[in-house]
């Protein structure tokens, strides 16, 4: 048996609660993950509280992220005792995830934990750090360099900003901060935030085409803040959107991407290519400094995940919200 967050659905509303489970239950996979830590994502809030349909399959164990140590393996790439994590996948709201001490899952989702972090590191990174990285790969790729002038990051203070602003201070970029929690200011300087600016600045309906301002951006929100932030890049710069924290609408024009020559890159974690993942990885355990991973996080026990995702979704929690499941 083991203990693990439990998703059902009723006509009305997700129930969820915190259980036990028999190891018979877990779905088909060819590796079993003894669970170390989890993390509550914004996507992890959806599905716990119902707010937005998420998941896929009922009953359900979310979590999209998990890391922990290979308890037996069909597959000889992993052999028990190897330190593993997952990002995205399905997990969480296609397949069982990683708020369970237990989980069975396929070996080609599995990335062995890279050097120097441990498993608890790896989920206070998780998908959040996972996504900031790659959106920060997109602007290298797009040849957004620290010369080329100030990034903004929005949503600043959440799991995806602070992971981003951590990184991209370190490859020495110029960094503004967009938060609706000015009280945060000095921890975000902290990160490598040069400027910490208010969101409402951003978040209500613009000009189409306004003052550049930014080299490139990575932009959490959506919405009205996306539209302003492209309307506010300077020519052929680059934003990348990975999330929709303030709605799933885009209200812009053309006029950015025709007369300054932008690029706006999607940014998805759940699908994203194995090679594309492990360099991610790879380029965290280099350009992460390790010892702010301390400042953006907090771990929880497993009967604190449900309470926490509404948290979440609230805005309150600073960072990264790790799930110690086996507390």
């Amino acid at each position: 048996m083991f203990r693990a967050v439990f998703l059902q659905k009723s006509d009305t509303a997700v129930l969820s609660e915190v259980r036990e489970l028999s190891e018979d239950s877990l779905p088909e996979g060819d590796v079993l993950v003894a669970v170390e830590y989890s993390t509550i994502n914004y996507k992890d809030g959806l599905a716990i509280t119902g707010r937005f349909p998420v998941v896929r399959q009922w009953p359900m164990v979310p979590g999209i992220d998990l890391a922990g140590t290979v308890e037996s393996s069909a597959n000889p790439r992993f052999k028990p005792g190897d330190k593993v994590l997952i990002n995205g996948y399905g997990l969480g709201d296609a397949h069982w995830g990683g708020l369970a001490q237990k989980a069975r899952v396929k070996s080609e989702w599995l990335i062995p934990v890279p050097s120097p972090f441990s498993t608890l590191n790896a989920m206070a990174i998780g998908t959040a750090g996972y996504t900031a990285m790659l959106c920060v790969l997109a602007l290298e790729q797009h040849g957004v360099r620290p010369d080329r002038g100030p990034i903004l990051v929005t949503g600043a203070a959440g799991g995806v900003g602070t992971i981003a602003i951590a990184v991209l201070a370190k490859l020495g970029f110029d960094v503004t901060a967009s938060t609706g929690r000015l009280e945060e200011a000095a921890f975000l300087r902290q990160l490598g935030a040069n400027q910490v600016i208010d969101r409402a600045t951003l978040s209500s309906a613009g000009e189409m085409l306004g003052e550049e301002k930014w080299a490139g951006a990575i932009d959490t929100v959506g919405s009205a803040t996306l539209a302003n932030v492209c309307a506010a890049t300077k020519y052929r710069g680059t934003v990348t959107a990975c999330g929709l924290a303030q709605g799933l609408d885009f209200p812009t024009s053309v006029l950015p991407f025709i007369l300054r020559n932008i690029t706006l890159c999607g940014i998805d974690s759940v699908m994203a290519p194995y090679e594309l993942r492990t360099e991610a990885w790879q380029r965290l355990a280099r350009d992460l400094d390790v010892k702010k991973l301390d400042a953006v996080t907090q771990v929880l026990g497993l009967d604190q995940a449900i309470a926490t995702a509404s948290d979440v979704l609230s805005g309150k929690v600073r960072g990264r919200a790790v799930i110690d499941v086996n507390r």
